[in-house]
């Protein structure tokens, strides 16, 4: 067999794949690596190679929170201590109030009986620790520079035709690739959502006062901003404006931005002392009608894209790669053709499900945050007020930001 130009070969017993892996990027390298290690053929059709991440470059923009299930599941594919040994941020506790209303909701790793609500990770960081993990998996066989040109989704197997003509055959095909899949138009998935004309302006910022390994967000008309702690002491901004807003910070000076920043923040962590460049990405809501096409599936931002106010992008992809991996290992301990229709319905009621809820719930609050309605500002002061004195209610939004519920992490 052919490989594209520039892809990594490995030799294996066997002609046909397991699975085939459109896109290495963190919800296709934890896939691929997550399958491998439990006994599956996998192959990763990747167009680019990720940049690498050095420790003497500046801490990349796009950040991630990383939920405690999502740790869990790059722990277990032997992913985290990379990351954990380059540089993380934990946060201890969040804090989140409303710019127009009294009120405020408060969490503690402490009252949960954790170390941490959550880790502060660069995005770049976590791509890199996977790619360098599936260069040394046996099971894998990475294809890159390549693209997927055409798919045959056969009865028995799905066929992905790469661009240079090389066949490769599959039981089960994943579109990883991110929000504008060619495997998703490919199958002619359409999608749900809108554009939400905004975007959100990132930035590592330098404060007056240190950030005590708090992840702080304040509401604001026209929409969060977020200060995320650092390793380094510094914070992650995310500032979710619309798109004119946007455009006319993204071009103060650092000074003035700098002064605007922190008045939007009300000076909670004091002046603004330092800033880095800024960058700024569009936001966006698309939700796949179908998450499975024959032996075809979607996963990660090819199957959902949702608000980064609670920072859920990457933790429900990474619940997408814990869900599809249980369901084909289970598959196939019993038996069963792991491109079975009834074995891949599965997986798309389960991550369909939770998808909508998050898509839509993340939504409609940032449509009620954003308002600067008199009675709604005050009924949404009122409700964070009742949230934080509830212990059980907190610690619902707790699990489920992080992936799990009592008794241990959910299936």
């Amino acid at each position: 067999m052919n490989l594209a130009p520039g892809a990594t070969r490995r030799t294996r017993g066997r002609s046909e794949l397991d699975v085939i892996v459109v896109g290495a990027g963190a919800a296709g390298g934890a896939l691929a690596l997550a399958l491998a290690r439990d006994g599956f053929e996998v192959a990763v059709v990747e167009a680019r190679e990720p940049a690498p991440w050095r420790a003497g470059d500046e801490v990349d923009l796009r950040v991630v929170a990383l939920a405690p299930d999502a740790r869990a599941l790059l722990d277990d594919i032997g992913a985290w201590p990379a990351i954990a040994a380059a540089r993380i941020g934990p946060y201890r506790q969040m804090h989140v109030w409303d710019a127009l209303a009294p009120g405020s909701l408060h969490f503690d790793a402490a009252e949960q009986g954790e170390a941490a609500l959550g880790w502060i990770v660069e995005n770049k960081l976590v791509q890199h620790a996977l790619w360098q993990a599936l260069a040394t998996e046996a099971r894998v066989r990475v294809i890159c520079p390549a693209e997927v040109d055409a798919i045959d989704d056969g009865e028995g197997a799905v066929t992905a035709v790469i661009a240079d003509g090389t066949r490769l055959h599959a039981r089960v095909l994943v579109s990883a690739e991110g929000a504008d899949s060619s495997v998703r138009t490919k199958l002619g998935i359409a999608f749900e959502g809108r554009d939400y004309g905004q975007r959100a302006v990132v930035a590592h910022v330098t404060t007056e006062r240190p950030h005590d390994g708090t992840a702080l967000q304040r509401f604001r008309p026209g929409g969060p901003l977020a200060f995320l702690p650092l390793a380094d002491g510094r914070c992650s901004i995310v500032w979710s404006l619309p798109d004119a807003d946007a455009t006319r910070i993204l071009a103060l000076d650092d000074a003035a931005f700098r002064a605007e920043l922190g008045c939007a923040f009300d000076f909670r962590l004091g002046a603004i002392t330092a800033t880095t460049k800024r960058a700024a990405f569009p936001l966006r809501l698309r939700l796949a009608k179908r998450f499975v096409h024959g032996r075809c599936v979607l996963a990660g931002d090819a199957a959902h894209v949702v608000h980064p106010l609670a920072g859920q992008g990457m933790n429900l992809a990474f619940r997408d790669v814990r869900a599809l991996r249980e369901i084909l290992r289970a598959a196939r301990d019993r038996g069963s053709d792991i491109g079975a229709a009834h074995v891949l319905r599965r997986y798309e009621r389960e991550r369909r499900s939770e998808s909508t809820v998050a898509a839509y719930g993340l939504d409609a609050i940032g449509r009620a945050f954003a308002s600067d309605s008199a009675p709604l500002a005050q009924l949404r002061g009122i409700a964070l007020s009742i949230a934080g004195h509830l212990g059980p209610l907190k610690r619902m939004l707790v699990d489920a930001a992080g992936g799990t519920r009592r008794g241990g992490v959910a299936p």
